[in-house]
């Protein structure tokens, strides 16, 4: 049996609503039209779900996600109208992601108004990537940025890892005498999913993978944050799947599912690439 690209997922404004598509560009920076735009606070830090669960109800679409779409961003709301966003050209102003410093361009007023109606806010912003932000030098190769991830470029999970962290959730559940959580996968929003012949967690031990024709770059593990806690469609916030992770998949103080990828290549990768993962 072979393993496969499963999903490919696109998030085109930071911690908004996860855009499946059937396949994406690959830059160095990361996927093409991932995580390019986000929302700042006044002091230009990042504004994610962790503090306003609103923001998962949002949805952002690019060419990217709807190859349609006559704008660079097109922001949809539950009971709102549609707001087509171009890309701003104003001078790069300073923002961070985390604490983290890079760049952005501040979208047009009408943006900002739609934003702050959306989330009932008067202080939000949205900015489009300007400069990207170097990573970590720690796991870090010379040259080698993101936009405005977290962390690294791409993100890839495991679909056997997902089900045996299934399995371990519905365990504490029977101990405790409680309903078991359905975790599924965006709540850890990767980019891409593989499945096929894979052991749980064994990409933890890659040194790097290939998607298709495009090679990444296996940095190291996902630590996890509180954010994986809300279920995204829903927007309520429980005790999976930290909880449960902290007891099988916690070392160095903190919680892991996923990997963090560089791109080697660039390209596309599509749904149903064959996956090579070098361990």
């Amino acid at each position: 049996m072979s393993t496969r690209l499963e999903r490919v997922a696109l998030h085109p404004v930071k911690s908004t609503a996860v855009r499946a598509v059937p396949a994406a560009t690959v830059e160095p920076w990361g996927l093409r039209d991932d995580r390019r735009w986000m929302v700042v606070t006044p002091d230009g830090e990042c504004l994610t779900a962790r503090e306003e669960h609103a923001l998962l109800a949002l949805t952002a679409d690019t060419p990217g996600t709807d190859p349609g779409l006559g704008a660079a961003l097109r922001l949809r709301a539950d009971g709102g109208d549609d707001l087509l966003v171009e890309p701003p050209h104003g001078e790069p102003v300073p923002v961070t992601v985390h604490g983290r410093a890079l760049t952005g361009r501040v979208a047009d007023d009408a943006a900002h108004a739609w934003l702050r109606d959306a989330l009932r806010r008067t202080d939000v912003r949205l900015v489009h990537v300007a400069d990207p932000r170097p990573l970590n030098p720690t796991h870090a190769r010379p040259g080698e940025a993101t936009a405005f991830a977290d962390g690294y470029p791409v993100t890839l999970a495991s679909a056997a890892s997902l089900r045996r962290l299934g399995d371990w959730v519905a365990e504490t559940a029977l101990e405790r005498g409680e309903e078991p959580t359905t975790i599924g996968i965006d709540r850890f929003r990767p980019n891409l999913v593989v499945d096929g012949d894979l052991e749980p967690f064994e990409e933890d031990g890659w040194s790097a993978v290939t998607v298709g024709a495009v090679t990444f770059r296996v940095v190291k593990p996902v630590d996890r944050c509180v954010m994986t806690t809300l279920d995204p469609a829903t927007r309520e916030r429980g005790h999976e799947p930290i909880r449960t992770l902290a007891r099988h998949r916690r070392w160095e103080g903190a919680t892991w599912f996923a990997v963090q990828l560089v791109p080697v290549s660039t390209g596309e990768v599509r749904v149903g690439d064959e996956v090579r993962p070098a361990r």
